[in-house]
């Protein structure tokens, strides 16, 4: 019988929240996970278009999924989420802080409200939500947490000095999350995508992949499963003695530093 996503999930299920997963990187790792035998709980803050449209890619394919709107960088709203979660899923053993935003602004330019909007979206919600999450995993004997993170972990991405400052302090975070959550069998680390395609980096570039695949060694850009993928791999027991890591993915781009000399094809 196919799953609906209405009904709460046995004892033997793996539930995992994704948070920002209306679209782009969020949705293709929920769907990711789906397709792994994942049971998954979507977040989205305003779009519940796309949440809805994930939910149905996932019910399709026979899995079970809920969906949860909630601003991730509001204590309020991020503890009646896992509220209701608890009441309709069950026991969460994954929680995946994917939800972000950005703004394109020179560093002088840059709006006191736009870096507000952006940290507290970006790393009070990573805080809140892994918070919420381990709290519950502590009690039920362990789980996961995985933190998307960025390309801006290593390299500054001119114009967006918000959204560096937080990524550099989600993969800090990671860490310490990593060492004081340990001991309750609760692993935390980070996936950094690199270049990869979706509707917003398309919008940055008229020739995304035109830009950016010369310049990577693997010689083209990522897609939203590349990424999926790695999530998979660091929720799954193969990553078991993994904890407190970042793992890029970006095709080898951001582990060069400027060359002058041509490399020999």
């Amino acid at each position: 019988m196919r799953r609906t996503g209405k009904e709460k999930s046995g004892s033997g299920s793996k539930i995992a929240l994704v948070t920002g997963a209306s679209k782009g990187v969020g949705r293709g790792i929920a769907l990711g996970l789906a397709a792994a035998g994942w049971d998954v709980a979507i977040n989205y803050h305003h779009d519940k278009k796309g949440a809805d449209e994930t939910a149905a890619a996932i019910r399709g394919s026979g899995g079970r999924c809920w969906t949860f709107q909630a601003d991730v960088g509001d204590s309020r709203r991020v503890r009646a989420m896992f509220a209701r979660l608890d009441q309709q899923a069950g026991t969460l053993t994954l929680l995946v802080n994917n939800a972000g935003v950005q703004t394109w602004s020179p560093l002088l330019q840059l709006g006191e409200q736009d870096w507000l909007r952006t940290i507290r979206t970006n790393l009070t919600g990573t805080f809140l939500c892994t918070q919420q999450a381990a709290l519950r995993m502590r009690q039920h004997g362990g789980g996961n947490i995985i933190n998307i993170g960025s390309g801006s972990n290593k390299a500054p991405f001119p114009n967006l000095a918000d959204y560096c400052a937080s990524k550099g302090g989600i993969e800090t975070f990671t860490v310490v999350a990593a060492v004081e959550l340990g001991a309750f069998k609760i692993r935390v680390n980070c996936v950094a995508p690199g270049t990869i395609e979706v509707e917003r980096t398309s919008k940055e570039s008229p020739d995304y992949a035109g830009t950016w695949s010369p310049l990577t060694p693997l010689r083209r850009i990522g897609n939203v499963k590349d990424v999926a993928d790695a999530v998979v791999f660091m929720a799954g027991d193969k990553a078991g003695f993994i904890t407190g890591q970042t793992l890029y993915v970006d095709g080898g781009l951001w582990s060069q530093i400027p060359w002058p000399y041509p490399i020999e094809k």
